[in-house]
């Protein structure tokens, strides 16, 4: 059984019974088909928490949450707040009622961005083929990178994850396979800072058994529903014919068949399109006041026009997010005349569907606006015979980011973000 040193990349036909000859390691990893498998996941290991304590060493043996306020919910935890029971998109309250030691962070998105392209730089560097799934996580194509790298891909995902603990200061785990539904399933293994594989002698028995849960693409409510029909582990769903499935559960059933069967047929795609850009906000006290939601509106919406602009995106539709006193959240969306990166445009759609549901009695714990429809940044805000002052509006918007990047974001603004 073919084996690798995780602390040197050095291969084994069988893993030495002592430490490694070549480092003096200890951490090994073995497996049957370990150097045919070529497809990756790589996940960061608590990625904002464990970003806080490399740039603080102060608090690397504390339990850190990193989140909003007292009305606000976890964004992320390192390892030892779990430990408490503490999980990502818990109310804020709860969890320091779990660890009331705990150090809190607020969130530096723009921080965990650099940290997670510099992740995604090193990733590039040994293959083209990366399809990213969010700041701190990606799917990896190996395929035919043997003779580049002078080693299987097993090798090179160990030299990786060495390089970026030692380059960037974080840990990631990683999983290996023959499909991407699999590698991922291989990362969550071997949590945290570490290295796990599913081969294809192995998959379909080593799913049998697992909680339907588990199934990407399976929610609760769809896990609820085949619970109910009798259907709570993977291995059951190879009973039942494809059409059937189908049939019961939609175009879905298609997906779960195959998964059972360990099948995925996805390919590694780096040009995957992000669906979406957001941002959003929980506030310290719920908000009835229009003009205070307007004020947080407008600053979202300059958020997000600057992460349009930063990935040359611009947008077709807009949605406002609220989540009232009473924990209900309700989404709007609105269809824009045309694509625009400008914050303009962003809030003057969110604000028509703001005004909507805002009555002065309704209190609100959260406020949210997300540009949707997104397409290529070039097509934004072309001359229009019915808004002859778009033009100005887009010198004005260049030369308000040109002064924010010299000097911060805070160095200018305008009127409708501030209150009164």
């Amino acid at each position: 059984m073919s084996a690798i040193c995780r602390d040197c990349a050095k291969t084994f036909e069988t893993a030495p019974d002592g430490p490694c000859p070549a480092c003096g390691g200890a951490r090994f990893f073995a497996h049957p088909e370990l150097m045919e498998l070529e497809i990756a996941h790589l996940d960061c290991d608590a990625f904002y928490a464990s970003v806080e304590k490399r740039d603080n060493p102060t608090i690397r043996g504390k339990p850190v949450i990193v989140g909003g306020g007292r009305r606000g919910v976890v964004s992320a935890c390192c390892y030892i707040a779990r430990i408490y029971g503490i999980r990502s998109a818990m109310p804020m309250f709860k969890a320091l009622a779990a660890c009331p030691d705990a150090v809190v962070i607020r969130p530096d998105m723009e921080k965990y961005r650099r940290v997670g392209h510099e992740v995604r730089a090193l990733m590039n560097d040994i293959t083209p083929l990366v399809e990213p799934i969010s700041i701190d996580e990606a799917f990896l194509d190996l395929s035919g990178t043997q003779r580049l790298h002078h080693g299987a891909p097993a090798e090179t995902l160990v030299k990786l994850a060495m390089r970026i603990e030692r380059d960037i200061g974080i840990n990631v785990s990683i999983g290996l396979s023959f499909n991407k539904f699999l590698a991922k399933m291989a990362s969550d293994l071997d949590k945290p800072r570490g290295f796990a594989a599913i081969g294809e002698a192995e998959a379909v028995e080593f799913l049998s058994d697992l909680s339907v849960g588990k199934l990407w693409g399976v929610g609760r409510a769809l896990r609820s529903k085949l619970e109910r029909d009798g259907i709570d582990r993977i291995g059951q769903l190879k009973d039942w014919d494809e059409a059937d499935l189908v049939a019961r559960y939609g175009s879905i059933g298609r997906r779960l068949k195959r998964f059972a069967n360990a099948q995925d047929m996805r390919i590694v795609d780096p040009e995957s399109s992000t669906k979406s850009i957001s941002a959003e906000t929980t506030f310290e006290d719920d908000v009835a006041d229009i003009d205070a939601l307007r004020v947080t509106l407008w600053r979202l919406s300059e958020k997000v026009a600057r992460r349009l602009n930063a990935a040359a995106f611009a947008c077709e539709g807009v949605q406002l997010k609220l989540k009232n006193s009473e924990f209900k959240l309700v989404t709007r969306s609105r269809k824009l005349h045309g694509p625009t990166r400008l914050a303009d445009e962003i809030y003057k759609a969110a604000e028509q569907l703001l005004s909507t549901e805002v009555d002065g009695y309704k209190q609100f714990r959260l406020i949210g606006v997300g540009a949707e429809r997104l397409v290529d940044g070039s097509q934004a805000d072309r001359p229009d015979l019915a808004d002859p002052d778009l033009d100005k509006r887009i010198k004005v918007s260049d030369a308000i980011e040109a002064v924010r990047k010299k000097f911060g974001t805070t160095a200018i603004g305008k009127g409708r973000g501030f209150r009164k």
